[in-house]
């Protein structure tokens, strides 16, 4: 961390609160896939994902101070996700869900699109054990919540003047799943892809009816727009990082590095143009690598983009 991006004393910068998986990843020949009996594939990999783990691994990587809590099952995929979470030094604390650990089947082709079969292993009327949380929300400059079903209850534990994001990913800005998540949180983050040209309506819709300074919609190679003091503006995407400009590799996690770019813009105080930069970047690098959340972009290399 740069001597300009010094942070305010806390004991922790980010409390991720849930998403935690395990991504069966399997690369096709293409998107859709016609019907077939069999396919022959390149090794079919299991690999941390989902987007609070994300989130939190890519946080960590830019030097944030990161708590991440969640509720995984006691299984080898949870065993999977503590054992890459403490092989990097995440501090990382659970409760057992007795559904299991979510799961993921990613179709990936060859150009990195990715179609995603997601197995949520959901328990109804579950919630996150509050003696988990406590401590670290107590202390935590930031708050960033997963919208697992479990994690809207955390939201009334939130200190006043902590302030909170999530991803609402691909919200259609109908389904009542995501609304406590949408209109509790500082900082809102949303893909375009299921809004067509409702896009800014729902963003602002997203302000109106919530709490949002800001709402982040991202639109993959097109960029992203944001709403701030009453304005929407469009940013550009970053290339991909040289030497591997060229192909995506996979764009699993970008959305996840981008939040995380953007958060510690955010925490570091940088103007919004900066943050969305910082995002943008973090994103490209993901796009870069095999895997969801396999490689996280460094701090120095995050700078290096935008000093």
């Amino acid at each position: 961390m740069t001597s300009n991006d010094a942070l305010p004393d806390h004991a922790l910068d980010v409390l991720v609160v849930g998403g935690a998986g395990v991504d069966t990843t399997v690369y096709v020949p293409e998107l859709p896939l016609p019907y077939a009996d069999t396919y022959a594939v390149p090794p079919v990999v299991d690999r941390i994902g989902n987007t609070g783990a994300g989130v939190a691994l890519g946080c960590h990587a830019l030097g944030l101070r990161v708590k991440f809590v969640d509720l995984i099952g006691d299984d080898p995929q949870g065993a999977l996700i503590r054992d890459h979470l403490a092989a990097r030094g995440v501090d990382f604390s659970h409760a057992v869900s007795e559904a299991g650990t979510r799961r993921s089947v990613l179709l990936v082709d060859a150009g990195g699109r990715r179609l995603s079969l997601f197995d949520p292993r959901a328990v109804p009327g579950q919630r996150m054990p509050r003696d988990l949380y406590l401590p670290a929300i107590r202390s935590a400059r930031h708050v960033h919540v997963s919208i697992m079903d479990f994690a809207r209850h955390v939201y009334a534990d939130i200190p006043d003047g902590t302030t909170v994001s999530t991803d609402l990913h691909d919200w259609d800005g109908e389904n009542p799943h995501h609304e406590d998540f949408a209109y509790s949180s500082d900082l809102v983050f949303l893909s375009a892809v299921k809004l067509g040209g409702r896009r800014e309506e729902v963003m602002r819709s997203i302000a109106e009816r919530g709490r949002a300074s800001a709402v982040v919609c991202t639109a993959g190679a097109e960029g992203c727009h944001v709403l701030a003091e009453g304005k929407v503006r469009s940013f550009p995407a970053e290339p991909l990082p040289v030497p591997n400009h060229g192909p995506v590799a996979d764009s699993n996690g970008a959305g996840d590095a981008f939040v995380s770019g953007f958060l510690y813009g955010r925490l570091a105080g940088r103007p919004l143009e900066e943050c969305v930069r910082l995002g943008a970047v973090a994103g490209a690098h993901a796009c870069t690598s095999e895997g969801t959340h396999e490689d996280p972009i460094s701090l120095d290399a995050l700078l290096s983009t935008v000093s």
